[in-house]
């Protein structure tokens, strides 16, 4: 499957000068909504995701997505591993686990988004599924953004991932692009303008 092109075709690899969350600059930018507003592509790419999990014969009992970014990644993989599926969500800027849902002692979670960065934000959900009792398998995504090493790639961990290294990361793809901070970004110094895109600015 080529992941690379379902995110052109969707409109979803974009090419500009964009600003993002860490405030650093970049060419690309990644929008994984526009791949999942259509449910079969969704759908194509969860099954793909959970065949990877499957094949390497981790044992899940629920999926936990962040919201906003990995609620429909997260909800489309729960149902292709047949599994329960729950979200967390800030509140008041921290990450919580609400809307009546438990997590069981012991209770073998994988943690889910659309697109892993550092790993942050799924890394924030995990440490409040941890502490109801519930025990962190794996993490899954549809794309890497090639901070941190997902199994079956040649990428290697950086720094600045935030993923815990004994426990299994898998991801459809590797998105590596270049960074920038504002001062040193080539595109700035040409007079450009960078946008921020995403659930954080639009």
């Amino acid at each position: 499957m080529d992941i690379k092109k379902i995110y052109m075709d969707s409109d979803a690899l974009l090419d500009g000068h964009f600003r993002l969350s860490s405030g650093n600059h970049s060419q690309f930018y990644l929008q994984s909504a526009k791949v999942l507003e259509d449910p079969k592509t969704a759908k194509l790419l969860a099954y793909e995701l959970a065949a990877q999990i499957k094949n390497s014969g981790l044992k899940i009992d629920t999926v936990c997505a962040p919201a906003i970014g990995g609620l429909i990644a997260g909800f489309a993989l729960a149902q292709a591993l047949d599994v329960r599926y729950i979200f967390a969500e800030r509140v008041d800027g921290e990450m919580s686990i609400r809307r009546g849902f438990e997590v069981s002692k012991g209770e073998r979670v994988l943690m889910c988004e659309d697109i892993i960065t550092t790993g942050g934000s799924a890394m924030e959900a995990a440490a409040v599924v941890e502490s109801l009792g519930g025990k962190i398998v794996g993490v899954a995504a549809l794309a890497n953004r090639g901070f941190c090493k997902r199994q079956n790639s040649n990428v290697t961990t950086k720094p600045n991932c935030k993923l815990p290294q004994d426990i299994p990361f898998f991801a459809l793809e590797d998105f590596t692009f270049e960074m920038y901070s504002p001062d040193e970004c080539p595109m700035c110094k040409e007079g450009s303008e960078a946008i921020k895109p995403g659930s954080r600015g639009n």
